[in-house]
C-alpha cells in the first residue's frame, strides 16, 4: 500500500498537542510519561514493616502479596521477586534454557526480554509482530518454525544453526494481549515451552483469562512506571506446583530449609522480593480495578480528542482482549512517519513527556547478529509509534493522589 504523498507536511503538530493537552489538563508542571498512583493503605502497611523490623525478604506481606496476585490473575501460584527481568531470567532457566540455546521472541520489545535470554547463555531469535496486537505474530512464528525447526528425540533444533530451540517468549506490548490461543497452538505443535512476558499487562485479559497464565510460566513487573508499583519488583506465575517450588528455591539462593545450617544445593540467585516492597504491593492491589478502569477511560479520552486529527490514531485493544492500556500509543499514518521527531519535540516544549517505541532488538549492537526473520512490521511500527502520558491519576484526578501522598506526613 503506497502512503499518501507528503502527508507529513499536512500533519498539524499544534493540533495534536492541543488534543493531548485537552486530555491531560492545563498543568504548569511537567507531565511525566507514567508515574505511580499510590492510594489507600500504602503508608499503613509500609509503616508496619518499619515498626516491626520485617523489611527484608522474609515477612507476611511477601506471602500475602503472592496470594493476592494468584487470586487476581487466576494463576495457581505466584512467586514474588526483585524485578521483572529477574522473574523472566528465572522462568527461562526453569524451562531449561541454557548456554547456546535459541529463544524465539519479538524484536519489538523492551531490552529486558532479550537480556534475560542472554543472561541464561542463550541466543535471542527474532520474529515479526502483527499490527492487530503489536505482539508476536503467530503466523510469522509458524512460518519460521516450518523453515528452520527440526524435531528430534532430544528436542526441537534449528537446522540452520544447529542450536536447540528451547522456548518462545511472547511480550504483551503496552499491556495489549498478544494472540495467545494461536501462539500456544503453534508452540504445542512443536513441543516448545511458551513463556509470557506480561511485565506490562497486569489486569489485561485474553477473553476472560488473565495474561501470564497461558504459557508454562508468565512474569509480571512492578517497576515504578507500571500500573501498580512496589518500587522495584516482579513475579512469576504458573499453574505447575513443581515449577513454583523450584522458582522459590532458585530465587532464594537454593538454600535447603534448616533451623541453622546453610546448605545450598545449586548455583542460584538472591532474587526474592523484600517484605517492604511487598507491603506497598498489597496496598495497591486493593485499588487495582480502579486503576485499570481509569487507564481505560484515559485511552478513550485520547481517542475522542484525536478522532478528528488527520494523520494519527490511538492504538486500540484487539477484539479478543480487554487491555489495561498501560501506555497509550499514538500511531502515525504511514505518510506521516517523518513528523514523529517533530511531534516529540513539540510535546517536550510543552512539558509533556512522550517517547518513541523502543529501538528494535535486532538494531542494538549486542543483538544485531542474532538469527531473525524478515521484520517488516517491526521496522515499520518502530518509526510510527509515540507513547503519550498514561498515568492513572490523569483520569482519577490529581487531588485524590495528592491527598493520599499526604497521609503519612502527620
Amino acid at each position: 500500500m503506497t502512503p499518501p504523498p507528503d502527508l507529513e507536511r499536512h500533519l498539524d503538530l499544534d493540533r495534536v498537542v492541543r488534543a493531548v493537552r485537552a486530555v491531560i489538563g492545563d498543568r504548569s508542571d511537567p507531565v511525566p510519561l507514567h508515574e505511580p498512583t499510590i492510594l489507600g493503605d500504602a503508608w499503613v502497611y509500609v509503616k508496619d514493616c518499619l515498626d516491626t523490623g520485617w523489611v527484608s525478604s522474609a515477612g507476611e506481606y511477601v506471602v500475602r502479596f503472592e496470594e493476592e496476585l494468584a487470586a487476581f490473575t487466576g494463576a495457581s501460584h505466584a512467586v514474588a521477586v526483585v524485578n521483572g527481568t529477574a522473574a523472566l531470567h528465572t522462568a527461562l532457566e526453569l524451562v531449561g534454557v541454557g548456554p547456546g540455546d535459541e529463544v524465539l521472541m519479538p524484536s519489538l520489545t523492551f531490552v529486558a526480554t532479550a537480556n534475560a535470554v542472554a543472561q541464561c547463555g542463550g541466543v535471542p531469535h527474532f520474529v515479526d509482530v502483527e499490527d492487530r496486537s503489536l505482539g508476536l505474530d503467530p503466523a510469522a512464528l509458524e512460518r519460521r518454525l516450518e523453515e528452520t525447526a527440526e524435531r528430534t528425540s532430544d528436542g526441537c533444533f534449528n537446522h540452520e544453526t544447529g542450536r536447540r530451540i528451547a522456548a518462545v517468549v511472547v511480550m504483551h506490548t503496552f499491556g495489549h494481549p498478544a494472540d495467545l490461543l494461536h501462539l500456544r497452538q503453534v508452540t504445542e505443535q512443536y513441543e516448545i515451552p511458551l513463556i509470557e512476558d506480561a511485565a506490562e499487562s497486569l489486569g489485561s485479559l485474553h477473553g476472560k483469562r488473565h495474561t501470564g497464565t497461558f504459557g508454562r510460566l508468565g512474569i509480571l513487573s512492578f517497576n515504578g512506571n507500571k500500573i501498580i508499583s512496589t518500587g522495584g519488583g516482579g513475579a512469576i506465575l504458573t499453574d505447575d506446583a513443581d515449577l513454583a517450588g523450584s522458582a522459590r528455591h532458585l530465587t532464594t539462593t537454593a538454600k535447603r530449609p534448616h533451623p541453622w545450617e546453610y546448605f545450598h544445593d545449586r548455583v542460584a540467585y538472591n532474587y526474592r522480593m523484600p517484605n517492604l516492597n511487598a507491603a506497598l504491593g498489597c496496598a495497591q492491589m486493593k485499588n487495582l480495578p480502579e486503576l485499570i478502569q481509569a487507564k481505560r477511560g484515559l485511552a478513550q479520552d485520547y481517542r475522542d480528542a484525536l478522532a478528528a486529527v488527520d494523520g494519527v490514531s490511538i492504538f486500540e485493544e484487539p477484539a479478543y482482549a480487554r487491555s489495561n492500556y498501560w501506555l497509550n500509543a499514538l500511531i502515525l499514518d504511514h505518510g506521516a512517519r517523518a513528523a514523529r521527531d517533530g511531534l516529540l519535540e513539540r510535546l517536550a516544549e510543552e512539558g509533556i513527556q512522550a517517547r518513541p517505541v523502543w529501538n528494535p532488538m535486532h538494531t542494538l549492537p549486542m543483538y544485531k547478529n542474532c538469527p531473525r526473520t524478515l521484520l517488516p512490521r517491526t521496522e515499520d511500527l518502530a518509526t510510527r509509534i509515540v507513547n503519550l502520558p498514561s498515568s492513572a491519576h490523569l483520569r482519577l484526578g490529581q487531588s485524590l493522589v495528592d491527598a493520599n501522598r499526604g497521609m503519612g506526613s502527620a
